[in-house]
């Protein structure tokens, strides 16, 4: 599903080249479940939004389903990242003022697969359902614990039914309990239903839950 080839990535602090990653070559397959690893400021993150397409990396290729990302325009990459992939951050980044099914229900009405807003709703209902949240698709985030705004993004992501989950320490925010309900969910997603995963943690506990574990260290992969 995913693969680069000799990824480098350069940011510049001052005026001053700092090599985020040096030549990462990777392959990820269809429903694979893949863990990324390693210290804070080792690349995972930048790694994991380069094969998302929201970094354009410095040097080399990133290729989707066979098609290089970083060769389409921007008006495509939107539509790849909005269609086929899905994302959830350690911040929920919910809209405060929306309710959960308004929030879950935002990229269904970007992307316009569906032909009325009571079949939109309708599928956003049932996400929140598969995530254990049928109860509260009237709560705005306030009203909601940080385990079950993480399951409200993680149903957001589900909207347009993505080939791929990219979740950036998903359970980064939150305390043990609410973390494994998260990473069960992630599980259920790959096992049940199909869904590649690739996520980002700095918590080997939680990696090891995963089929495959890969380390970045210094900008290089490993394992």
């Amino acid at each position: 599903m995913f693969s680069t080839v000799n990824v480098h990535k350069t940011y510049y602090d001052v005026g001053q080249p700092v090599e985020v990653l040096r030549g990462v070559n990777l392959t990820i397959h269809e429903k694979e479940f893949v863990a990324l690893v390693g210290p804070s400021g080792a690349g995972k993150s930048t790694l994991l939004h380069i094969l998302g397409g929201l970094d354009r990396p410095s040097e080399g290729n990133v290729f989707f389903d066979g098609k290089d990302i970083y060769e389409l325009n921007d008006a495509r990459l939107s539509f790849l990242r909005n269609t086929q992939i899905g994302f959830v951050f350690q911040f929920y980044h919910l809209l405060p003022e929306f309710t959960a099914i308004e929030n879950v229900i935002l990229p269904g009405l970007v992307n316009q697969v569906f032909s009325n807003k009571k079949q939109l709703e309708q599928a956003g209902q049932a996400l929140l359902e598969k995530v254990g949240l049928g109860h509260r698709i009237d709560h705005k985030p306030a009203q909601l614990s940080g385990g079950e705004q993480q399951r409200v993004a993680i149903a957001r992501c589900l909207m347009n039914d993505p080939k791929v989950v990219l979740c950036d320490e998903p359970t980064g925010n939150l305390d043990s309990k609410s973390g494994e309900k998260i990473i069960n969910l992630l599980l259920q997603l790959n096992e049940d239903f199909g869904q590649t995963v690739v996520m980002v943690t700095h918590d080997q506990g939680i990696a090891q839950r995963a089929k495959r574990v890969l380390h970045v260290q210094d900008g290089k992969l490993s394992g």
